[in-house]
């Protein structure tokens, strides 16, 4: 995506969080009201930067066989559910088993968006809802997105999901909308208040466990560099050359 769309999608979002600090709430789309933005102590950085570039590792080793921590700390930091339904349909992680056909060794892992270089489900969007962050990060702007979910096809991990149903009482800092695609946003959320931990990484530190770590990609002093310089590391369908920004140990 050109720097200078990057900058479009910058600008909006500054005004839209300027707009909410001042009014105390602001209609974002049918149904979906934030509220109280402004009590949020922190303050913001300033913005996305081309200096970082935000991903994340995950240790098949570590990932622990019945826990689901990771994937309930997502679903509350998101306030993902089901509202109208029975269940939600939308998981922006889940768990998955990976069966190598030669040996036959079983690998649990999480799987969530990858946070591509080269994302399909960019070049596919016709409304470029589907952008890429100069920092890496991949998102969907609810304000364009209409629900033509060509980015789910063109995902190759299947990580993105679609809202059927009316929402309500949402999460201030993840508005979601009817009629949208979404997925793992990196909890950028916290990251643009300076909260280095994703909701994921923080529940599967809490088990004990510590198979998720987040952090600068771009960064060789990083904990996150630093791991994947001393020990080979997979990308899930690293055919596609999608350069991702999830990469994997000991598959």
């Amino acid at each position: 995506m050109s720097n200078k769309s990057d900058q479009r999608s910058m600008d909006r979002r500054h005004f839209i969080g300027g707009t909410v600090a001042a009014a105390g709430a602001i209609t974002i789309a049918p149904g979906v009201i934030l509220h109280a933005v402004a009590a949020i102590k922190e303050e913001p950085s300033a913005g996305a930067s081309s200096k970082h570039r935000w991903g994340m590792v995950v240790d098949a080793n570590k990932c622990a066989e019945g826990c689901s921590a990771c994937v309930e700390a997502c679903d509350k930091e998101h306030n993902i559910r089901g509202h109208d339904r029975p269940r939600t349909d939308a998981k922006w992680i889940r768990t998955v088993k990976l069966k190598d056909n030669q040996t036959g060794r079983i690998n649990r892992l999480v799987m969530m968006c990858q946070h591509c270089e080269f994302p399909p489900c960019v070049d596919v969007c016709p409304t470029n809802a589907s952008f890429r962050r100069v920092d890496g990060i991949v998102l969907v702007d609810r304000h364009r997105c209409i629900g033509c979910r060509y980015c789910m096809m063109a995902c190759p991990y299947k990580a993105r999901s679609f809202i059927h149903e009316a929402l309500h009482d949402q999460a201030v800092s993840a508005p979601r909308g009817k009629g949208c695609v979404e997925s793992c946003t990196l909890c950028v959320h916290r990251l643009d208040y300076g909260n280095m931990k994703t909701a994921c990484q923080e529940a599967c530190e809490k088990e004990g466990h510590a198979a998720i770590l987040f952090g600068d990609l771009n960064d060789p002093q990083s904990e996150i560099s630093q791991v994947l310089l001393k020990n080979n590391s997979t990308q899930i369908r690293a055919d596609l050359e999608l350069n991702t920004g999830v990469r994997y140990l000991n598959l």
